[in-house]
């Protein structure tokens, strides 16, 4: 006889949040692959701090079996989002469960519970929290580690998922890129077309000390570029602010770009060296005797093989003329001089045809894939 499984809601206080954080610790503490996020900027993201609370709500629970944590997930809701898109959705996030039916069935049903007393018609996700954080369910792809700032989770999800009712909504792509294979003259001549042919466009590194007078320039376009990607809910200013407050220390000069021109800014690309590589001894925590093994990264000493394209568009009146080729050849520029053997583009809406082919032309594959579910309630 199986004992008895108990749901309880947490409030968004440090020391439950810790516990919510911590069941990830138990089930992924014999694999391999795992990456403990930093301790003290989940609990950032999960505080008052996260300006994103300015217009959402979340609630969160654990299931507990045999006084042990075993699952847990978020019920969210973003009223930027519903409004922006006339939606009445909840979102689910930081889902995560042992291979326990009963468990996963029960944190979904508060989950949908939850959303119906508010009167909101259906849920999408995973959102952790949202479509401007890490978000998706890994479907195809596992027996790797993950690269920074992206989902990963256990085979068994996706049927977890699937059982609570939910569908496909959209599935978000990870393109792999060997730089020694990639056809890097041919991305050049592309650049240097497209700086022959528009002249009247500057590009401009990004730095950590121009970063805070570059921010309101990185804002604009961001939210023009994204604007009719599905599910996308612009930044407001505190929360870019927040973003890039807890991005600067990872910054490195010459892999974060401006497109600019007299009158505006029209383009940006923000790759990041996969730090995963540095983090994943730590298990979460900064200040243990595994931090000798990350210092040379901390420090700039040593940087890890892999980088990550996080963003990289231009404004709906500059696609097509080559300005991502720019910014792009420019941080290769810089990430072979520095060590770079492969890099990650993600991600990538699966619709998104201009860009998947711009990234196939370049020598990407993908090789990961992520998907956000949806069900009617």
């Amino acid at each position: 006889m199986s004992s008895r499984l108990r749901l309880v809601a947490l409030p968004r206080q440090r020391a439950a949040i810790k516990r919510f954080l911590k069941v990830a610790h138990h089930l992924y503490r014999n694999d391999p692959h795992w990456v403990a996020p930093l301790l003290a900027d989940a609990l950032q993201v999960f505080s008052d701090a996260n300006p994103w609370f300015a217009h959402a709500e979340m609630q969160l629970w654990v299931a507990e079996r045999d006084s042990r944590d075993i699952g847990r997930i978020a019920a969210i809701v973003d009223h930027h989002h519903n409004h922006r898109h006339g939606d009445a959705a909840a979102f689910f996030g930081f889902y995560e469960c042992d291979e326990d039916a009963e468990a996963s069935r029960a944190l979904f049903d508060a989950v949908f519970e939850w959303a119906r007393a508010r009167g909101l018609k259906r849920v999408l996700g995973p959102m952790n929290p949202s479509t401007n954080d890490e978000c998706g369910l890994l479907i195809e792809g596992f027996g790797q580690r993950p690269t920074f700032m992206m989902p990963y989770n256990p085979p068994w999800y996706p049927a977890q998922v699937q059982t609570a009712g939910f569908q496909k909504a959209k599935d978000l792509l990870a393109f792999h890129v060997d730089v020694a294979s990639a056809p890097l003259d041919r991305l050049n001549r592309l650049a240097t077309r497209t700086r022959e042919r528009y002249p009247n466009v500057r590009f401009t590194p990004v730095r950590r000390r121009t970063l805070a007078q570059d921010l309101a320039k990185i804002k604009e376009v961001y939210n023009a570029a994204w604007e009719d990607n599905w599910a996308f809910t612009p930044m407001t200013d505190a929360e870019m602010d927040f973003m890039a407050s807890r991005l600067k220390p990872l910054l490195v000069e010459g892999l974060v770009w401006l497109a600019e021109t007299d009158n505006e800014t029209v383009g940006f690309m923000l790759a990041l060296p996969d730090f995963n590589e540095a983090l994943q001894p730590l298990r979460g925590r900064l200040f243990t005797p595994h931090l000798l093994k990350a210092l040379p990264y901390l420090l700039r000493r040593k940087f890890p093989k892999r980088c990550r394209v996080v963003t990289l568009g231009t404004k709906k009146s500059w696609r097509g003329r080559g300005l991502e080729a720019v910014m792009l050849s420019e941080g290769f520029r810089v990430g072979i001089g520095i060590g770079f053997t492969e890099a990650e583009a993600s991600w990538v809406l699966e619709d998104n045809t201009m860009m998947v082919r711009f990234m196939e032309i370049f020598g990407a594959r993908v090789y990961r894939r992520y998907r956000i579910y949806e069900r009617s309630l």
